[in-house]
């Protein structure tokens, strides 16, 4: 669905208006705390009205007879879905390629140890990421480090090069990725604080891959298989 830049911002407000009043909002006070006339801010939600992002309900007055009902309007999971797309198509448009490069490379300068440090820096920033394609590649990463810590790790490195050479769609892959999570808390030589934290962290990732566009999807195995590539996992 293609919004304009002005009805993208004044989606993304209202969402955040709606959150923070967790009501469903009069048209005037919308225009109000986004700075633009009621007329404006009417004609703004039932244009989004007509494309499936924002609904509309009458709510007639506390006291019988104290006056006409009034429209008040609230977002659709429609709406959510996609500024949370758009979010992570304009993360990837201007923060991708300056984020991996800061991780490949801190990966590059390591290798030869068992990146330790690395690995506990990501664990601490993974709850923190907001972006669903930030929050993936450090979890990819943080697994992938958990994998080349392990000693004996034949089972789970044969799943790894069976994930390059297969050729599996991106999405399939990546949902993979996320799966070793369960097998490394099985491997007896494992780290169990780490395997603990990266379960924790499991069932937000899956559900970030599920927001994140087919491109994005790309991106993110594209640099998952440079991961691997580095740390020989």
């Amino acid at each position: 669905m293609k919004l304009t830049g002005r009805q993208k911002e004044f989606l993304s407000s209202f969402l955040d208006l709606y959150q923070e009043a967790q009501h469903p909002l009069h048209y005037s006070e919308v225009g109000a705390r986004l700075r633009v006339s009621p007329a404006t801010a009417y004609d703004m939600l039932r244009l989004l009205e007509g494309r499936g992002l924002v609904s509309s309900e009458y709510v007639l007055p506390e006291r019988a007879g104290a006056g006409r009902s009034s429209i008040f309007f609230f977002p659709t999971q429609r709406a959510v879905s996609l500024m949370t797309e758009l979010a992570g198509a304009d993360w990837d448009a201007k923060e991708w390629t300056q984020v991996k490069e800061r991780i490949l490379q801190a990966l590059r300068e390591g290798e030869g140890t068992d990146y330790q440090d690395l690995l506990e820096e990501i664990l601490l920033r993974i709850p923190e990421r907001k972006s669903p394609m930030l929050y993936a590649a450090e979890m990819i990463t943080a697994v992938l480090l958990s994998v080349h810590q392990l000693k004996e790790k034949a089972r789970v490195s044969g799943l790894l090069h069976n994930l390059r050479q297969v050729g599996l769609p991106e999405e399939v892959a990546l949902g993979a990725l996320g799966g070793l999570t369960l097998g490394l808390s099985l491997v007896e030589r494992a780290n169990r604080r780490i395997t603990s934290l990266l379960l924790s962290y499991s069932q937000k990732y899956h559900e970030h891959l599920g927001e994140l566009s087919v491109e994005s999807k790309k991106n993110l195995w594209d640099f998952a298989q440079e991961v691997m590539r580095i740390v020989g996992a």
